[in-house]
């Protein structure tokens, strides 16, 4: 099995912990650390990045698809009206148990967490009531009752923020619970972390993954070929030995990968590092992030390009979620 030492060199040396505590969390300290100037801008999304991810954006180059992924900009103070606070309407799916939505038939998510180990600046979730959707200790009672009771539901999604901030004791508990839910098939975790920070694919991880009886699908997010290095597929590698399934999902957005070229690219690394290209999402229209947006017919010629120069499984399927929807709709040119 592949694994992530910490005599890896330069700031990889230090733990999944440790990266999270020093993620940088200012623009000034961001600047400092990337040897460059960068504006700084009122805000109420804080800046937040972990400092493997900064590793890979060129010094010095303020248009780095990495860098416009986390920076803040003024553009994000601008009103946009048809880009709302909660743009799929979550709201409205919340349940009545505390961090449980659900949206799909067959399919339950549970918001784990609000945190995250990176704050991308077109986060759908940007503005999310995580105060009073966070499940307690006590509120997981509740969801493992609701969940058991609804035999209808064969698969769970763990979210947030981002379910990997968890401990891997709250992670190997939450799963041995599912575990005992007959009637669940699939344990899905939407996760950013084993892209920007690798080395939180530590043995205690792989431990309650290989022990889980249960199908366990990792849907990573992945939008730019720069963000994939020699540590994220020793991470991803490790995730697949211990028996997950690996999927991503991109955004498409604007100046950060709206190029076949550029598309083509990450796809052929993802399944280079075993991990199957699954979703290029329209960006959704959230308050904030009206900079990143791209044209639908764009993304559909996009795949289209993409399509002449990939087999099919390798081109993700084009996709917009709209609130209140059956599932997401698959866009085709």
């Amino acid at each position: 099995m592949t694994m992530i030492t910490l005599s890896d060199a330069g700031s990889h040396e230090q733990s999944w912990q440790w990266h999270l505590q020093h993620a940088i969390r200012s623009i000034p300290a961001l600047a400092s650390h990337l040897g460059t100037q960068l504006n700084d801008v009122d805000q109420d999304f804080p800046l937040l990045a972990p400092r493997p991810y900064l590793d890979r954006i060129v010094s010095g180059d303020v248009f780095d698809p990495l860098l416009l992924q986390i920076l803040p900009r003024s553009q994000e103070n601008a009103s946009e009206p048809l880009y709302l606070r909660d743009p799929l309407q979550e709201g409205n799916f919340i349940t009545p148990t505390r961090g449980l939505i659900q949206k799909y038939h067959g399919r339950a998510l549970v918001i784990t967490t609000g945190a995250c180990a990176i704050n991308c600046r077109y986060c759908f979730r940007r503005h999310f009531p995580y105060g009073k959707s966070n499940p307690s200790s006590s509120d997981w009672t509740g969801i493992y009752r609701h969940l058991a009771r609804d035999t209808s539901l064969s698969e769970i999604i763990l979210s947030g923020g981002d379910p990997l901030i968890l401990s891997d004791r709250q992670l190997s508990d939450i799963t041995t619970k599912l575990d005992s839910i007959e009637t669940i098939d699939t344990i899905r975790l939407h996760t950013r972390l084993p892209i920007v920070i690798p080395q939180r694919i530590c043995p205690e991880l792989l431990d309650w993954v290989s022990r889980c009886h249960k199908k366990v699908v990792f849907v990573l997010h992945t939008n730019h070929p720069s963000e994939i290095d020699d540590q994220v597929v020793d991470a991803v590698s490790a995730l697949r030995d211990a028996g997950a399934t690996l999927l991503n999902q991109s955004v498409l957005l604007r100046d950060v990968n709206n190029s076949s070229e550029v598309l083509v690219k990450l796809s052929r690394k993802l399944f280079d590092a075993g991990v199957l290209p699954y979703y290029l999402h329209l960006l959704d229209s959230v308050a904030g992030a009206h900079h990143f947006d791209v044209p639908e017919l764009e993304g559909v010629n996009l795949i289209q390009q993409m399509s002449s120069q990939l087999p099919g499984y390798l081109v993700p399927k084009l996709a917009r979620e709209s609130p209140g929807a059956d599932a997401k709709q698959v866009i085709s040119g």
